[in-house]
């Protein structure tokens, strides 16, 4: 019920869908490409730069605030998003992020080099919760570590996990949507004040890395705020596996599982072992959604993934 109601949304947001899919495009294009104006970067070490990424990482944490005080006694007109600012003058006396009850932090495997990232769980939201191949409805503000916005919007956007940059997907996976929304008279949508708020500060190892982007130098740590409203699961092949189920090694990376070794992933593939037989065909789905894995020769190898079967 609540995948078609945020079908019925996109359809009552048709007026702007084709900024979101221009914008969402801009945002998940920049992780492999550079800034064609831009002068080639030499490549670093990703653990050196992760070393460094996190000293920077820990001062900014250390010398920065948010609005907390917004949030914990909010005004009627306050919109729910989170602002930073330096610990300086008039804000000498506020609490820093990095002694906030609210943040947290985790470590993800990334091209060989284990990353350490921050984020801030001011509110973790009411409903589904999305996995990192999902598509989420987000609002969002990007900075650099000096306060500078590299990109903004405050209308939610829907965002491929499977295709932002790899650290935006592992936070969001921490956080839940909206219980609901409304779909107002005038067909502007108001959601129920229970979505997911937070912030991430990501290393550069798992942003842009050494690709420069418009308004983001090589090798930038990066920081988002952002309000997720809405999940929708991602199905990216549409042959009846969900593709955070496409993961075999469990990895959380999407892109390196190739059954059948004909360069196409598995969560693009809807023949996974290559047998000519479709993977839905081979594959039980429930009525309830849940998923059967038959193995007709007993040899542990479900069917869809074995084409001598």
């Amino acid at each position: 019920m609540y995948l078609a109601a945020l079908n019925y949304l996109l359809m009552k947001l048709k007026k702007f869908s084709l900024a979101c899919l221009i914008f969402s495009a801009i945002f998940v294009s920049c992780e492999k490409d550079e800034d064609p104006d831009s002068e080639p970067v030499e490549a670093r070490d990703r653990a050196e730069q992760e070393i460094a990424d996190q000293e920077a990482l820990l001062e900014y944490l250390q010398t920065h605030f948010y609005n907390y005080e917004d949030f914990e006694n909010p005004s009627e007109d306050f919109n729910y998003n989170i602002q930073f600012d330096t610990i300086d003058g008039a804000n000498a006396d506020k609490t820093p992020l990095i002694e906030s009850d609210l943040l947290e932090e985790k470590t993800y495997t990334y091209e060989g080099v284990d990353y350490t990232i921050y984020y801030l769980k001011v509110r973790e939201g009411a409903k589904n919760q999305p996995k990192f191949t999902d598509s989420t409805f987000v609002s969002y503000r990007g900075e650099l570590l000096n306060q500078s916005m590299f990109d903004s919007s405050e209308n939610p956007l829907w965002f491929d996990l499977a295709r932002t940059i790899p650290g935006f997907g592992q936070v969001l996976t921490e956080f839940k949507g909206a219980s609901g929304f409304e779909v107002n008279p005038d067909n502007t949508v108001t959601f129920n004040n229970d979505y997911g708020v937070g912030a991430m500060f990501l290393p550069s190892g798992l942003a842009y890395f050494q690709n420069t982007q418009p308004g983001i130098p090589a090798y930038s740590p990066l920081v988002f705020s952002f309000n997720l409203f809405g999940v929708n699961q991602a199905d990216h092949d549409g042959d009846g596996i969900p593709s955070y189920m496409e993961d075999l090694n469990e990895n959380k990376i999407i892109t390196d599982d190739d059954t059948d070794g004909n360069l196409f992933a598995n969560y693009l593939d809807p023949d996974d072992d290559g047998d000519v037989i479709p993977t839905r065909e081979e594959i039980v789905i429930n009525e309830d959604g849940s998923l059967d894995f038959p193995d007709k020769d007993n040899d542990n190898t479900p069917d869809y993934l074995d084409p001598d079967n």
